[in-house]
Formats: structure tokens, sequence, C-alpha cells
């Protein structure tokens, strides 16, 4: 079953299906099974950060047990984990440490947090200061990287009073912004090397071709959260809130208008071979919803967000019973040209988009709430 055409989204039915989504993968997976199983991964961090939202909303424990019992699967009673030491992507699950700290007390936590935290002292740097995505793509910033450091960062800031994070986060947002944004769209591009030396680089620019979706969701959905973070007289604020404007209006000029979706390659809907993709529809529903939330942009963007999300559930999301299934999610993805990015897999109930569509959700509960 999906949704009718017929049927209004309001906040009740968001956090149905957000419900929906998070249960029918913790009766899937066990925490430790969550794809892929046993590892500190960002999949799973996207995953458990839409079920910590869940959990927020509802007070229901079950989903703080199932976060929590992830964390502490591959934590030990000192704080040591394992984890890869050389990637930006390592630190996005820190963000589940601090809900577990302030409801625990557990100093075991905030250990591991300063092991992430410690991650910046030692990661390789470009010329400018920009971060290295991975140490296997050297020299290379990736939009993907704003999100994976970047609330973890201000999060550490706050619950520990170390100064100067936010200065480093806001940094690494400015040097994407000059490197990677384009001004006639607003859309920024996937990724940046700046030695020029991989086959996607453009020469003068040194920016990968295209706007891949779920990149450009990656940093619409660090803006939003790290403007929620940051304090509201922070003199960093105001450069980021014109930048998530523009993005939001480069996005809706960039919906497809039919389904309300957005496509794999964000601005070429009219190419024969793009199609359109769950993960980042969601992630730019979460934009554009919380943006209008807090005022970021107008109520006239409501329509855009309820649209989006109206098309989620027709297009790309079936019901049966208490279970989900969330079909069009593009596989993890490197950065590379047109062709690459037309041809990635689909899969189904991959975390990369039952995260991001609970938390799409969740954001629409919010904002139809205030209705």
């Amino acid at each position: 079953m999906s949704i009718s055409k017929t049927t209004t989204v309001t906040a009740e039915i968001a956090l149905e299906m957000a419900e929906k989504a998070a249960r029918t993968l913790m009766r899937t997976f066990t925490p430790d099974k969550l794809p892929p199983a046993n590892v500190w991964h960002y999949h799973q961090g996207v995953y458990l950060y839409g079920v910590q939202r869940v959990w927020e909303k509802t007070k229901n424990q079950e989903y703080f047990a199932y976060l929590k019992s992830y964390i502490d699967n591959l934590t030990d009673e000192d704080g040591n984990f394992l984890f890869e030491r050389d990637q930006l992507d390592s630190i996005q699950v820190g963000i589940l440490l601090f809900p577990l700290l302030n409801a625990t007390k557990d100093q075991r936590y905030k250990k591991a947090a300063d092991k992430l935290r410690n991650l910046f002292l030692t990661l390789n740097k470009t010329k400018e200061g920009g971060f290295w995505h991975k140490d296997k793509y050297p020299y290379q910033m990736w939009l993907d990287g704003l999100f994976m450091a970047g609330p973890f960062s201000l999060m550490y800031q706050q619950a520990f009073n170390e100064q100067g994070l936010d200065e480093m986060v806001l940094y690494q947002e400015q040097l994407m912004r000059k490197n990677m944004k384009d001004e006639k769209t607003g859309l920024l591009f996937h990724a940046y090397d700046e030695s020029r030396k991989m086959p996607w680089a453009n020469a003068e620019t040194g920016c990968s071709p295209e706007f891949w979706g779920r990149s450009v969701g990656w940093y619409g959905t660090a803006l939003i959260d790290i403007l929620e973070l940051l304090p509201k007289e922070h003199k960093g604020r105001g450069v980021l809130i014109e930048s998530l404007q523009s993005l939001i209006k480069g996005l809706v000029r960039f919906q497809e208008k039919n389904t309300g979706l957005w496509y794999q390659i964000v601005d070429k809907g009219s190419q024969e071979d793009n199609w359109l993709e769950s993960s980042c529809s969601s992630l730019f529903i979460y934009t554009i919803a919380r943006a209008v939330e807090a005022g970021y942009v107008g109520r006239e963007y409501l329509e855009a967000a309820v649209k989006g999300y109206q098309g989620l559930l027709e297009e790309m999301i079936e019901v049966t019973g208490d279970s989900l299934i969330m079909r069009g999610i593009c596989i993890g993805t490197s950065a590379g040209v047109y062709d690459y990015y037309a041809a990635r897999p689909v899969s189904e109930n991959d975390l990369h988009g039952v995260g991001a569509f609970i938390l799409a959700s969740m954001a629409l509960v919010n904002l139809l709430d205030l209705k």
C-alpha cells in the first residue's frame, strides 16, 4: 500500500510514517547487526539520528534503548571503540554520545567523544586548511564532510565548554562555499580537489562537475543543524542563513513538478538516464521544513516540503501493516562524473534513505504541529 494522492499530509501521518520506518529496521536488525554489522559507521549514525528524533518526540524508551544498545555494543567500559581514524565519516556517529551522556551521566561516553574530537588534531588538510574527506582522497573536500563533523563539533563545544570548535566548523563551511558553490543555481558541487589530479576535477576550479543529490542534502542538513547549535548572537549565523536561503531557492527551482521529488543529479532532470532519488529528496525536505520552522525562509516554502513528502509517500514508500519499504535509494557513492552517478545502483531500506526519511518526517511533524 502507498499513500493516496488525496491524502493530506498531517503531523500525525508524518509521525506514523517515522515510527513505521524506525520500527521496521528495529525488527529486522538487532542493534549490533545494523548493516554493516558491528561497525562504527555513519550509515547507522544517520538512521539512529532519526530514531533519536522519534524518541525525543514520543518519549518512548524503546527507541532510546535501541540506539544505546548500538553504541554500547561497540564501546567498552573505558570508552574505547574501533573506528577508522583517517576520515570525517567516523565522527558523525558521535552525535549519539551526547543524549546518552545527558541521560545516564556515564563518563565512558565522554571518553569516546574525546577520541573523536581529537581526530581533528591528526586529520590531513588542504593547503587552505580544509580537512581531507578521507586519507584515500588526498587534498579533497566533499560536501558530506560538513554534516559528518560539523554538528558533532558544536555539540562537543556546548557539552564541554571547549571554545574554538565553532570557528573551525565555520571555516570548513566557508572553504566549501568558496570553492564549490555555483552562484547561478545556489547549489554546491559534490567535491573539490585542490591538487586538480582527479579525473573528474575541473582544471581551473578543481570541482567535480555535478550536483549529486545526497551530497547537496548533507550540506543543507548540516547548515540547519549547525544553525540550531550556534548561539543566536553568534556572528557567523548571518552568512550561513544567506547560504541556506540561496540553497533552498535553488532546490525548489529543480523540484520535479509532478512528483515533488528531486533527481539524482539535481539540475539535470531532462536527461533520460537521470532518475528520482529518495534519500536526497528526504534530506531536502528536512532542510526546507526546518528552515521554514526556524524562520530562515518564508512559509511559502512549506508547500515544496509537503509536496516532496507526499511524493515520497506516493512514489517511494510502500506500507504493509506496521512495516515499510523505502525504494529508490542510491547506494554509497564517491565523487565522479555524470555517467558514474546516473549508473549507481539503487536499494531498498538502505540506512542512508531510511534515516533521511525519518528526519524528513520528524521535521514535518514539528512544523505541521505549529499550524
